[in-house]
């Protein structure tokens, strides 16, 4: 009996140390098993800070950057989404999408009131150019000095340079160009776009066509070519010139710029090819210090009139050749009058209507011709027209445009004649209208003035 309860216990005892030992076991794996997975939650916590701190230290930066450059590349997420969680990974993303929304949104409230308030200021900016040009225009008629009307003439055109720059940055912020000009010829345009320039002296122009810009396009395309003309002379040596050719094409005519000087790499080239399509919003904060405003407005005018700019060319000076083309629908024929040889009333294309105005050189004084005497009007006056600029004497169609004159040569040119046209009409009598021995006569009252008369150079 005894054995058998000694047994008995012993068969209890190795049960009872087997269950303990199970349990031991089973307690072992399950702390394992814990322990796992603590490491497992505490891998993920930290993958997650990271992940928080990758989103808000660079991803989220990227993004902003990206509203604005599209060649940033916004990064993705450090570890594979699966492992953070899929919840985890919409609620970035969703996080990602109201930040963009919100940048997006105080960016353009931001744009829209810089620009209103850059808009104004400018339209104030132009109207005092618009006067002090008034000013210098009188001024420049009523002094016969050449010492004096050469300080006029390089007042006139700081004043256009100046009249320049605000209406481009006028027209970035949303606005018109302001002027309305009557159509005018395609050398005239390339003139006055020259003379709102500061080097206006290093353009040269060559094959001029004869054509013609219409009334709505003359002023986009001048500002467009001053802005691609300034940046040629800016980014190119002050000893080399500017180069510009005029080439009729099938269907429009193209306007070629060549300057010597640093070509633009790849990465320059794509932002101004996309400045320069006009179809995406300019920021005003990102032109630059100063701002580089030249192909932003080139392409705004460019979107806004119907043309295209491009500077995809290498110039075979080593430069850029920027490209202006101007499709048919912007292009009018000028005529040439007979007698004279200058041009005539613009007319358009298909239209048998003259328009009875006289196509504009632009206003600025460096790019103006001198007077020549080819004759006496009815009255007796000098009767003169414009030096031709476009083609020098003898040239042919393919000749070079003959260089601007320093205003020192236009000043002494303009003082004589303003001198001899003074003392004609001062020396006229009142009555009889016959005019002192070798003096000519003054024109009647009323009587309109022949071409040249009391223009400036």
């Amino acid at each position: 009996m005894e054995q058998f309860l000694l047994g008995l216990a012993i068969v209890c005892s190795i049960a009872g140390l087997a269950t303990v030992a199970l349990l031991l076991f089973r307690q072992h794996q399950i702390t394992q098993g814990l322990r796992r997975h603590n490491a497992a939650l505490t891998e993920g916590l930290n993958r997650r800070d990271e992940e928080l701190r990758h989103l808000a230290t660079t991803r989220l930066p990227e993004l902003m950057e990206s509203l604005h450059n599209p060649a940033v590349v916004v990064s993705g997420p450090l570890h594979d989404p699966q492992e953070l969680g899929p919840a985890y990974e919409r609620g970035v993303k969703e996080l990602m999408e109201v930040f963009a929304g919100s940048v997006e949104e105080v960016q353009a409230r931001a744009d829209k009131a810089a620009k209103a308030t850059l808009r104004a200021t400018m339209r104030a900016v132009q109207s005092l150019a618009s006067e002090q040009q008034l000013a210098i225009t009188t001024m420049q008629e009523r002094h016969d000095d050449p010492d004096v009307l050469e300080d006029l003439l390089r007042l006139d055109h700081m004043n256009a340079q100046l009249g320049r720059r605000a209406q481009a940055t006028a027209v970035l912020c949303g606005s018109w160009p302001g002027q309305q000009r009557s159509a005018s010829s395609l050398s005239d345009v390339v003139r006055g776009a020259t003379s709102r320039i500061r080097d206006y002296l290093r353009v040269r122009v060559h094959s001029p066509v004869n054509a013609a810009v219409v009334s709505r396009a003359v002023e986009p395309v001048v500002l467009t070519l001053a802005e691609l003309l300034d940046n040629a002379a800016r980014h190119s040596q002050p000893d080399t010139s500017v180069e510009v050719n005029v080439q009729n094409t099938h269907n429009g005519v193209a306007i070629m710029i060549d300057d010597a000087g640093v070509a633009m790499d790849s990465e320059e080239l794509s932002h101004a090819a996309r400045l320069l399509t006009g179809l995406r919003s300019v920021d005003i904060h990102r032109l630059g210090d100063p701002p580089q405003v030249g192909f932003a407005v080139a392409g705004v005018l460019a979107a806004r009139y119907g043309f295209t700019v491009s500077v995809d060319t290498r110039s075979p000076y080593g430069g850029v050749r920027a490209v202006v083309f101007l499709p048919s629908n912007l292009i009018t024929t000028v005529p040439t009058d007979q007698e004279g040889g200058v041009p005539a009333a613009v007319k358009p294309k298909n239209s048998a209507t003259a328009r009875g105005q006289k196509a504009s050189a632009g206003t600025e004084a460096p790019a103006r011709a001198t007077l020549n005497t080819t004759g006496r009007t009815a009255g007796g006056l000098p009767k003169r027209r414009r030096a031709e600029i476009t083609k020098p004497s003898g040239a042919g169609a393919g000749g070079a445009e003959r260089p601007a004159r320093p205003a020192r040569e236009t000043a002494a040119g303009l003082g004589a004649w303003q001198r001899g046209t003074r003392s004609g009409r001062a020396a006229s009598p009142s009555e009889g209208g016959q005019a002192a021995p070798g003096l000519p006569a003054a024109p009647p009252d009323g009587a309109p003035h022949e071409e040249g008369e009391d223009q400036r150079p």
